[in-house]
């Protein structure tokens, strides 16, 4: 879902450091968690400048120039006004912040500076500000009962991110109906997408879905 930074990393002996396998591990869990969360919250098009944005940046550095014709080349979407309010959903969201950047002579750049945060930096700034993860999902809400949750979802490579949201809001008890204000679509769109879960999850009923993702 999103490009991978090369990280460098020391290898630790196992018989010394008995726990450092699971230690990767969870770490490894937590970065899934932390993608479906931010993945989750964006509109596609938010998602596709996200991933987009973040692939460009280098050498661990987290601040980049983009104007918007370079994130039409980027991500293929044709249309200026998409793209706007693209970036300035992805801002409202705090996945990215817009700097001020000189050209040297006192000028501005000809396209904006953006700092780019991974999603884990992006969880935590909506954890300050108060912000909810993803579709109504509130930070209170998120245990580790419900990360174990996420991440099956995630681990389920054939789920659409609509999908995945339906079945997010089923663990959390939503009706239906719940589902479809929070989603800003119809029930009968919310059955569509439910009766593929179950599908792509091998069960019949809800009760069985939810018990397969908590279990």
């Amino acid at each position: 879902m999103f490009p991978r930074k090369s990280q460098l990393s020391a290898k630790a002996d196992s018989k010394t450091y008995p726990l450092g396998e699971q230690s990767e591990q969870s770490r490894e869990q937590s970065e899934r968690v932390a993608i479906a969360f931010v993945a989750l919250s964006h509109s596609s098009v938010e998602q596709q400048l996200y991933v987009a944005m973040l692939a460009e940046i280098e050498n661990g550095e987290s601040l980049a120039t983009f104007t918007a014709r370079r994130l039409m080349m980027l991500t293929e979407i044709r249309s200026l006004s998409t793209i706007r309010r693209g970036v300035e959903g992805l801002m409202a969201k705090l996945s990215i912040e817009r700097q001020a950047r000189s050209n040297g002579n006192g000028g501005r750049d000809a396209g904006s500076a953006y700092r780019v945060y991974s999603p884990e930096e992006v969880i935590e700034r909506r954890k300050e500000r108060g912000f909810s993860f993803a579709n109504g999902i509130e930070s209170r809400q998120v245990n580790h009962s419900f990360e174990r949750v996420i991440s099956r979802v995630v681990a389920n490579k054939n789920l659409s991110r609509r999908e995945a949201q339906v079945a997010l809001s089923c663990v959390e008890g939503l009706t239906n109906a719940q589902i479809g204000n929070r989603l800003e679509v119809t029930e009968q769109t919310v059955k569509f997408h439910l009766r593929h879960v179950f599908i792509k999850f091998g069960v019949k009923r809800r009760a069985e879905l939810i018990s397969r993702l908590l279990m």
